[in-house]
């Protein structure tokens, strides 16, 4: 190859994400828990024995190249589709070029990668079980969405799910420290990294984010000068030159943080622009349908239950109509609960409750409010003292219904506003030992 300087070099080479994407599970950073020693994915390369699977994790954790470290380790023919632009039609003809050419190979099942397995829709799914059933593919599905909303039953209970994480802070440094000396133009740079907070804060356990924050860094540098990463640097460096939404890495969960804080924040018009945002760049329109119906749930909550039901119409929806006409409903549903009243208290007594849940798994639950459903039961005195609510006056009977160790401890505290209000006041009524007036 010729020799070229550093500007003509940068502009020939592909950018710093892809030169430093690892070929083998050695140089692979990140994921110890599936690829260590021992580990569930490392044995199946280690005995060649693969089955289908599904990775499920944030952008830039390592995916994709995890695939195609599998398919080199184990010497298979590797096919690769995505869900974004490929439909039935694309499934079938790799179906049947993989069959063909088993037929001549070495006997192992070639490896089928589809990037964004949850952007399938059923029939799409539907026409990779038969293959998979009968072992004329060994699947590997990459998603960032939980896979049990969007895999087809049959196809999920035929694949492994292993849960990828974002990349710690000591990953994050191991990623610098080897992209700084053996990438092939900046090992070549005199780069001192004096902070890493705003480079790994801004990365956020991403590997590609990194990346590319350190090129546009190094790069914002003169050739041949000194290049100094520090905090201000970095934070200056990314308000310059801010990405634009990408559904599939760089600001996508940016952008989604903004909606999601927009709506809890009461900003009816930043919310709408954000949900704008995420339709203009391609987003998922049932990804967005999700985030609201969790939003209802968890920041509208009581202060108007009917919040959540018109998330979840809204998910109906917009998973019957699709796009362009999903954007109307999408709108709706965003505006309506950005101008809601917010409680988080049903958030916060579920949380609070399953942690003290997890510490009095032991603790007995009383004999009066026990099932008794034989003779010996009864004998052992189940059900006995139990106050049927309806036999008495408001329909309510005063009776502990907590474990006698976590008698009087209280989960639920409504938030200030008027539907809670008057929950409020009927509890301070029931329940005076418990729920003080004000």
């Amino acid at each position: 190859m010729r020799d070229f300087d550093d500007i003509g070099r940068s502009s020939m080479l592909p950018p710093l994400p892809e030169r430093m994407r690892p070929r083998t599970l050695d140089g692979y950073v990140g994921q110890r828990h599936l690829i260590g020693e021992g580990c569930i994915l490392r044995n199946m390369i280690d005995n060649g024995t693969l089955s289908s699977f599904i990775l499920w994790g944030p952008p830039g954790v390592g995916k994709t190249t995890l695939s195609h470290i599998v398919a080199k380790s184990l010497g298979r023919e590797f096919y690769t589709l995505s869900a974004v632009s490929s439909g039935v039609k694309e499934v079938r003809e790799v179906i049947d070029r993989a069959r063909s050419n088993s037929l001549f190979a070495n006997g192992a099942a070639p490896i089928l990668f589809i990037d964004e397995i949850h952007r399938f829709n059923k029939s799409q799914q539907d026409a990779l079980l038969g293959a998979v059933e009968d072992g004329t593919i060994v699947l590997i599905g990459a998603t960032t969405e939980n896979p049990s909303f969007e895999v087809i039953t049959p196809l999920l209970s035929r694949c492994q799910v292993f849960v990828l994480k974002p990349l710690g802070k000591d990953d994050l440094q191991q990623l610098l420290n080897r992209a700084l000396s053996t990438d092939t133009l900046l090992s070549k740079r005199d780069v001192e990294v004096a902070q890493t907070d705003a480079l790994f804060r801004y990365s956020a356990g991403d590997a590609r984010k990194l990346l590319n924050i350190l090129e546009i860094v190094v790069n914002s540098f003169a050739a041949g000068s000194k290049v100094c990463i520090d905090n201000k640097t970095v934070t200056a460096c990314l308000q310059e030159n801010i990405a634009i939404y990408d559904k599939g890495g760089e600001m996508h969960y940016d952008v989604i943080s903004a909606f999601i804080k927009s709506v809890r924040g009461s900003d009816p018009n930043a919310a709408v622009y954000y949900l704008a945002r995420m339709l203009d760049g391609g987003e998922d329109p049932l990804f967005i349908a999700r985030r609201l119906c969790i939003l209802a749930a968890e920041d509208v909550g009581l202060a108007n239950p009917n919040a959540l039901l018109l998330a979840n119409s809204t998910f109906q929806i917009v998973h019957s109509i699709g796009m362009p006409e999903a954007r109307i409903p999408l709108a709706e549903c965003t505006i309506y609960l950005a101008s809601s009243p917010k409680s988080n208290s049903a958030y916060m007594a579920i949380n609070e409750a399953l942690a003290v849940a997890k510490e009095t798994q032991t603790s007995a639950v009383p004999l009066y409010l026990r099932n008794a459903p034989t003779s010996l039961m009864e004998e052992l005195g189940y059900g006995d003292g139990y106050k049927y609510a309806h036999d008495y006056p408001g329909n309510f009977a005063d009776l502990e219904f907590m474990p006698s160790d976590l008698a009087g401890r209280k989960f639920y505290e409504p938030s200030d506003n008027r539907h809670e209000d008057g929950l409020r006041a009927r509890l301070e009524t029931l329940w005076p030992k418990y729920y003080q007036k004000g």
